[in-house]
């Protein structure tokens, strides 16, 4: 008897687990960890990650940075000045941001400190951060894309001054905000009104998350569309190619603004091809992206800061620019700031 009651209430955790994640989106599976859209790419089973081979690698690279690529402090004051009273788009370094939208300012992934990594870990800066956190202006919108070091900075997270402004992050990363006063935890196509301007919602990346040897996946990842007054900028998470574009410039597109990644793509010969990372858009799949999103403009980040991988870092500007017209866009249309640049969201958009 207690064999077959056993049973029967086998079957009926079973079935009930089953019914549960019929209901759950395709990207939730069963153990609470995540997966990327249904279709997108998966890593190489044989890209054998190996620091020393990367090490030894990466000193074949010529690390001398132009002096087109930052902007003197002095210029980048003067510019952040005389846009305080616009609408405008900076960009610090790397994925951070300042957007400001109205009386709403907004920062993305915020990393100031000198290396992305735990403690004193981590590839380090070649770059300084285009202003100080001390010197940015008061935040109210504080958007996470996911948990890689290069992009949730714990050190700049502690230290922020600003913590009563709307943080904006993927599901179970509110965790690490415990002393901000107002998280939110989204899931992919949650939306948020903040004001009768501006509307935020978090959608789907191709890529993946993970800040440990035990917890890869267990917290999501995605883009950020930002809609400002029927303005749509998207702010992406690292990302790869995918499916997912299409289906989104179908349903969100046309967009007038994407900032998507262009560098940290190549890691041959760990990686069975050159030039190809199934988590981060080269130059050219970057574009295609933005083609698929039905971008007017796409603005290239995720270059130029840190060394993360082995093209060499001022290669993504350059193919960026080069291969603008083969994607559908004009050289005009596809922007590369230098590091410290501050333009009006009028001039980048071209509107009055």
């Amino acid at each position: 008897m207690l064999k077959i009651i056993s049973f029967l209430f086998s079957i009926l955790v079973y079935n009930s687990l089953s019914v549960a994640m019929e209901n759950k989106p395709y990207h939730h599976l069963p153990d609470g960890t995540f997966r990327n859209p249904e279709g997108s790419p998966e890593r190489s089973k044989n890209f054998n990650w190996s620091f020393k081979k990367f090490n030894k690698e990466k000193k074949n690279l010529d690390m001398t940075v132009p002096s087109d690529h930052v902007l003197d402090k002095e210029i980048v004051l003067s510019d952040f000045k005389n846009l305080k009273d616009d609408d405008y788009i900076g960009w610090i370094g790397h994925a951070t941001f300042l957007i400001k939208l109205g009386n709403i300012t907004i920062i993305t992934d915020p990393v100031f400190s000198k290396n992305a990594g735990p403690l004193i870990f981590g590839p380090k800066r070649f770059t300084k951060p285009a202003l100080e956190l001390r010197e940015i202006p008061k935040i109210d919108l504080f958007l996470l894309t996911h948990n890689h070091y290069d992009h949730q900075d714990m050190t700049t997270i502690r230290r922020f001054p600003y913590k009563d402004a709307k943080v904006m992050v993927p599901l179970n990363l509110g965790k690490y905000f415990k002393r901000y006063k107002d998280v939110n935890e989204m899931d992919w196509y949650d939306g948020i009104k903040v004001n009768d301007d501006l509307n935020v919602t978090f959608l789907p990346a191709v890529h993946w998350s993970k800040r440990s040897l035990t917890d890869t996946n267990k917290t999501l990842w995605g883009n950020f569309l930002i809609n400002y007054k029927g303005k749509k900028i998207l702010f992406a998470c690292d990302t790869g190619v995918g499916n997912i574009y299409k289906d989104l410039g179908k349903k969100y597109g046309p967009i007038d603004l994407t900032i998507v990644n262009i560098g940290a793509y190549n890691f041959y010969p760990m990686a069975p091809f050159k030039d190809k990372s199934t988590y981060h858009t080269n130059p050219e799949e970057a574009l295609s992206i933005a083609r698929d999103l039905n971008s007017k403009k796409v603005l290239g980040m995720h270059w130029g800061t840190f060394v993360l991988s082995l093209e060499p870092i001022m290669e993504p500007r350059k193919r960026f620019k080069d291969n603008a017209e083969n994607y559908g866009y004009k050289k005009e249309d596809t922007l590369i700031f230098k590091i410290g640049e501050f333009q009006s969201l009028k001039k980048i958009l071209n509107y009055n």
